[in-house]
């Protein structure tokens, strides 16, 4: 079988030895065209990598101009190139220039912004902050009271229940697994504490109960006077073994939403795009999702970047091997800063035994990435061009706008649990596999990496980003249609996941310290 070499597989840059199979290529499959002729010598599943020219034993192997490995053997043309045959670079952080520090001298210029200023119809709270959904919360402080936080949130789901109240859109319960069984004044507990107040404080939030056991390290007290509430926010507590038990606690924790309901109505009003906060993340990546998904993301955030908006990007280990691409574009103090996380990073995979490269997924894998530098060089991508204004920690208020990053695992549940209480308000999620994922009280734009995606799991792709692929649209004007999108989910648009009903587990908190 003879094929167009550019009709079977994508080569991204013109100096990569690799290219990727548009299709599955059988063994014994001719391509030729673009002055290459080579005969495919074991079958190439669709979105893995072939070689196009021979690559000899410990020579670097590129995709994107960058470099995603090294080659373990010679590899012919036309062989597969995958874990058989590539390995991750052995690193250990990038190199200090002693004379120039880290990071840009002249950060580029930001997008010129566009004339008007696009809105949404945002829900404006009485300090100003924007959200784009409205909820009362009920908050955990320990996994004791999880179950009863639950039944008291179920009360407000069932058909009418919020039928005299149109403006919210519901009652969530936020729980987790922890807040007790852990230092009084460790890591764990101040972590969990910062990313509750995150939640408390969060602008799609109207109003919050909290609900504890009594006798746990994580003390209402001490967890609510951390939350720094804007004025406006009622916020009530109530602890199980004051109230006499489960089913009083319930009954209580019921009686007060009740009173809380007529306090949380807002109406939606005309907001312009700049207070917008929109969280990225990408799950279940393929390899296709450092060519089509998250760089139409990263095209749709420079879009809400120049109209004044901020964009958090996270999931830490997986920027290791493509941290050039942030730190070129991030002042000196900014970049040793991101470099500083990514060598904590290092430090704490290598204390347990591991390494970043055990950050692909089987899934991944499967999909084609091979390399944690791989991943992070499509994952990056999510960010757009413009300059990163700032490095957080985990689920530290976001108050810079623009290019933002965060430090977060990247484990899905756990990194938009931070990126949310750093205050994002939209969440755009990219994935190849076909991640499911929701995440309340923001809801979540799922990015389909390819049409075969897209039309297989209609009931949680969002957005078809495949068109790059199929040749029906330009990765600039994809990026201008998600935008478009994103300020109609942040008008109140129903998202897939919002529908099906996803993000009542997926309240995930970064657990740190020890667990005693």
């Amino acid at each position: 079988m003879t094929m167009e070499l550019a009709e079977a597989v994508l080569q991204l840059h013109p100096g990569d030895p690799v290219a990727i199979a548009r299709r599955e290529l059988a063994a014994g499959t001719h391509l030729e065209g673009g002055g290459r002729d080579l005969v495919v010598r074991d079958t190439v599943p669709h979105g893995h990598k072939v070689a196009l020219a021979d690559i000899a034993a410990g020579a670097e192997v590129h995709k994107y101009g960058m470099p995603i490995g090294v080659a373990t053997r010679d590899i012919a043309a036309g062989e597969h190139v995958h874990e058989h045959n590539l390995r991750s670079l052995s690193r250990a952080g990038l190199p200090v220039d002693a004379a120039t520090g880290v990071g840009a001298t002249t950060l580029p210029p930001g997008p010129e912004p566009p004339s008007p200023i696009p809105t949404f119809e945002g829900i404006v709270r009485p300090d100003g902050r924007v959200g784009t959904r409205n909820y009362i919360a009920l908050l955990s402080t320990v996994n004791c009271s999880a179950t009863v936080v639950k039944r008291i949130a179920a009360a407000f789901a069932v058909p009418g229940a919020l039928d005299d109240h149109p403006g919210v859109d519901g009652v969530i319960a936020i729980t987790h697994a922890t807040g007790c069984g852990l230092a009084a004044d460790g890591e764990g507990l101040a972590l969990l504490r910062r990313t509750l107040a995150g939640y408390a404080r969060h602008p799609n939030v109207a109003a919050v109960l909290v609900v504890g056991l009594g006798c746990e390290v994580n003390q209402i007290a001490g967890l609510t006077a951390e939350f720094d509430l804007p004025d406006g926010v009622p916020v009530a507590h109530m602890t199980i073994q004051e109230l006499g038990g489960s089913v009083a606690t319930v009954r209580a924790g019921i009686d007060h939403v009740r009173a809380l309901l007529p306090l949380a109505a807002a109406p939606r009003s005309p907001v312009p795009a700049s207070a917008l906060t929109l969280g990225l993340n990408c799950g279940g990546s393929d390899g296709w999702s450092g060519v089509t998904a998250n760089p139409v993301l990263g095209a749709a955030v420079d879009r809400l970047v120049a109209c004044g908006g901020t964009a958090i990007l996270g999931e830490t280990p997986e920027i290791h091997g493509a941290e050039r691409l942030l730190t070129s574009r991030a002042t000196p103090e900014v970049a040793a800063r991101l470099l500083e996380r990514i060598q904590w990073w290092e430090r704490y995979a290598g204390a347990e035994g591991g390494s970043l490269d055990n950050n692909p997924s089987p899934g991944n894998r499967a999909g084609g990435v091979t390399t944690i530098e791989e991943k992070s060089l499509g994952a990056v991508a999510k960010g757009g061009s413009t300059p990163l204004r700032a490095v957080y920690g985990y689920a530290e208020p976001v108050t810079e706008t623009g290019l933002v990053f965060m430090d977060t695992p990247g484990y899905d549940p756990v990194s938009v649990t931070g990126i949310i209480a750093g205050g994002a308000t939209v969440v755009c999620f990219t994935t190849g596999r076909g991640s499911v994922f929701g995440a309340k009280p923001a809801p979540s734009l799922k990015l389909a990496t390819t049409t075969q995606l897209y039309e297989r799991m209609p009931d949680d792709m969002d957005f078809n980003a495949g068109a790059v692929l199929d040749g029906e649209a330009t990765v600039s004007e994809l990026g201008d249609r998600l935008f478009e999108e994103i300020l109609a989910v942040a008008s109140g648009r129903q998202t897939k996941s919002e529908a099906f009903g996803f993000g009542d587990e997926e309240f995930a908190p970064w657990q740190l310290g020890a667990v005693m």
